[in-house]
């Protein structure tokens, strides 16, 4: 499951750090993996251990330092698994912190996907500005994905001026009388292939 950030995390007043919560001011939230009693999802009981946690992969302060090899992100949101085993992880940086502070230079929302047990995360694609990535369905031959792209254009502390509807993102046609849309990708490989492969 993912806990997506939790900024409020150890301040006066709030939860204090815990082994299920291990960072103070989590600003990049961290991912947590359940193991069922008798391997059966409908089990009353379960054992836990963190499988990642979000951050950055350049720099020296421990609070932003994510413990994954490969792709930093942060506010890790939507989770799957394909037919292959592959964890696909969406992103949903507030549109009010994405390239700010601490995610300065991390770039927009994005799907990253790992092979759990190996610790590598590779960016796999990047959405829009202002938008989140989230939904994902795979066909039953895994050879085509597809994802949402949820309210591109959104501008964060900013109101969204109707006059001028395209001031963060003209997603999905780059209309210049367009505005941004909320739509589903659907992808491919260009040789048919098994995406993830």
């Amino acid at each position: 499951c993912t806990l997506t950030n939790n900024s409020d995390r150890g301040k006066e007043g709030k939860a204090p750090v815990d082994a299920a919560n291990p960072r103070a001011n989590n600003v990049f939230g961290h991912i947590m993996h359940w193991h069922e009693e008798g391997a059966d999802p409908a089990a009353a009981r379960f054992k836990w251990d963190i499988l990642v946690m979000a951050g950055r992969t350049d720099g020296d302060d421990p609070k932003a330092k994510g413990s994954m090899q490969g792709a930093a992100f942060g506010s890790p949101d939507g989770l799957s698994f394909d037919h292959q085993g592959v964890l696909w992880i969406q992103t949903d940086v507030s549109s009010s912190t994405i390239n700010k502070k601490a995610y300065e230079g991390m770039g927009n929302n994005q799907m990253v996907a790992t092979i759990p047990g190996t610790n590598e995360y590779r960016r796999f694609l990047t959405g829009p500005r202002g938008c989140e990535i989230t939904g994902i369905a795979f066909t039953p031959d895994n050879r085509t994905l597809f994802i949402n792209i949820q309210h591109p254009g959104e501008g964060g502390d900013d109101i969204t001026d109707p006059a001028n509807p395209r001031a963060v993102s003209n997603w999905p046609d780059a209309s210049p009388n367009g505005r941004p849309r909320s739509s589903t990708v659907v992808i491919t490989k260009a040789d048919g292939g098994i995406i993830g492969s």
